[in-house]
């Protein structure tokens, strides 16, 4: 049986304007386990069948170690026995250290980034981990071959100086549709920032952006995805902006989606193991 694993990452160290994105994680989780809801996806595939989902609990950041030395040391364990992994934050930045861990894997490699902001700042307010700046390190260490940026309504001209710069592939929130298909030839990482949402739909986030998308097409986006996804983070949901738990409402619908895809997914990897050729020097381009 094919396997999920569940990762926990409660940090909002780099966050620019509100803390809160670290307690998430928890719950996210107790919406997702929630009786009020069912475990199915809208693929077909079960959650709750035993031994399917594999929780590995949160990370515990203590000080004692570089936090980014952390995330990566756990997703490339959690990684090793070619399970699919959804990492759950905490802010942005995570996906960076995430990032350095998934490409070890993985020869060849597309980003899907879902998100109202591109978060490709150089450094923003000088801070190179900045939550606002995780996809200007990825492109800088090579640690994807393409980026596909969604969603986005923020966009200013040194975002599209990076653009340029990293070659990134950007659609706006106005200009995606029903139908929209992408075209992806590699296995997939879907990096989902829940203000990708419009803020009617999850206002539980600290950087509200109006003119967003919707859940359902968002879904309708993470089922369209025609290669195999072989790991996710959900972050950037702040409880502490959250209304009735609405937002973790939408942040476990959307994980139960992801790990349907995923899981259908992980069995066509099986069949064309070529597709997860160890990337062959992933620390080259730090």
């Amino acid at each position: 049986m094919t396997r999920l694993s569940l990762l926990g990452i409660p940090n909002d160290d780099n966050s620019s304007h509100l803390k809160g994105a670290s307690e998430a994680p928890s719950l996210i989780r107790h919406e997702l386990y929630s009786d009020a809801y069912s475990l199915w996806s809208e693929t077909g595939v079960d959650l709750g069948v035993e031994g399917r989902l594999v929780d590995h609990g949160d990370i515990s950041f203590d000080g004692s170690h570089d936090a980014w030395d952390l995330i990566e040391q756990h997703v490339a364990r959690l990684m090793d026995p070619g399970d699919p992994l959804i990492c759950l934050g905490g802010d942005h930045a995570i996906t960076h250290p995430i990032m350095r861990a998934v490409r070890r894997r993985h020869a060849s490699l597309t980003i899907i980034h879902i998100d109202a902001h591109p978060d490709i700042y150089h450094a923003y307010q000088g801070n190179p981990r900045s939550h606002a700046s995780p996809f200007a390190r990825i492109m800088e260490e090579q640690l994807a071959d393409r980026l596909i940026q969604i969603g986005l309504r923020t966009v200013n001209d040194h975002h599209r100086e990076q653009f340029r710069r990293f070659g990134v592939e950007t659609i706006a929130a106005g200009d995606w549709h029903a139908g929209h298909r992408l075209d992806i030839t590699t296995p997939v990482y879907l990096s989902m920032d829940i203000d990708a949402l419009d803020p009617a739909y999850a206002p539980g986030v600290s950087h509200r952006e109006p003119g967003g998308l919707s859940p359902r097409q968002v879904i309708n986006l993470i089922q369209s995805i025609d290669q195999p996804i072989v790991a996710a983070d959900i972050v950037e949901y702040n409880p502490r902006c959250d209304i009735s738990n609405l937002t973790a409402t939408v942040a476990a619908k959307l994980l139960k989606e992801m790990a349907g895809m995923m899981i259908k997914g992980s069995q066509s990897m099986a069949a064309h193991p070529s597709r997860q050729a160890p990337y062959p020097d992933p620390h080259a381009h730090r």
